[in-house]
C-alpha cells in the first residue's frame, strides 16, 4: 500500500485495469475453478485427485487475490492526470529527463501499484519519483544508483 495511510494512488487508466482485472477474476475465472473443483470432487477419492487438489490450489490464489482487488478498489484515489498546465512534477505527469550524457528519458509518475519501470513507469515513493516531485523544469535531481550518481534534469513536464 502507498505510505499515505490507507489511500492508493491510481490513475484513472490503471483504475479501469484493476476493474478489468476484478471483474474477470469474478465473473469468469472463479466460475469456471468452481466448476472443475466440483467435477473433479464427483470423481472420487479426493486425497489422490490431483486435478481436485490444482483446482482447489488454483481457487484459493484467485479468491486471494480478488480480496487483494477489492481492497485495492475500495481505497483508491484516481489522480487526475490531466496536466496540461503542469507547473512542476506531481503524481500522474509524464517528465521528460535528461542525463548527464544528454540522453532523454520519460518516465510516467505513477502509484505504486502502477510502477513497472520496465514501461518507464515510476512510483512517487521509489528514490526517483521522491526526487522529482515538486520539481520545475529545469531543475535537476541527483539519484544514487549501483553504478553512481545520476543526474537528470528536467526538460518537459506534461
Amino acid at each position: 500500500m502507498d505510505s499515505n495511510g490507507d489511500r492508493i494512488f491510481l490513475t484513472p487508466q490503471g483504475w479501469e485495469a484493476l476493474k478489468k482485472e476484478y471483474h474477470q477474476l469474478v465473473e469468469v475465472k472463479r466460475p469456471k475453478i468452481v466448476e472443475r473443483l466440483s467435477d473433479s470432487r464427483q470423481a472420487g477419492d479426493l486425497a489422490e485427485n490431483s486435478e481436485y487438489i490444482q483446482a482447489k490450489e488454483e481457487l484459493s490464489f484467485i479468491d486471494g487475490r480478488i480480496s487483494e482487488l477489492e481492497n485495492v478498489l475500495n481505497n483508491a484515489v484516481v489522480i487526475n492526470n490531466n496536466h496540461r498546465n503542469c507547473r512542476q512534477v506531481s503524481l500522474g505527469c509524464r517528465v521528460t529527463v535528461e542525463t548527464s550524457n544528454k540522453n532523454n528519458q520519460v518516465f510516467w509518475v505513477v502509484g505504486e501499484w502502477e510502477a513497472d519501470p520496465t514501461s518507464k513507469k515510476i512510483s512517487y515513493t521509489s528514490p526517483l519519483g521522491k526526487s522529482l516531485l515538486g520539481k520545475k523544469v529545469g531543475e535537476a535531481v541527483e539519484i544514487e544508483a549501483p553504478a553512481g550518481k545520476i543526474v537528470y534534469t528536467i526538460t518537459k513536464i506534461e
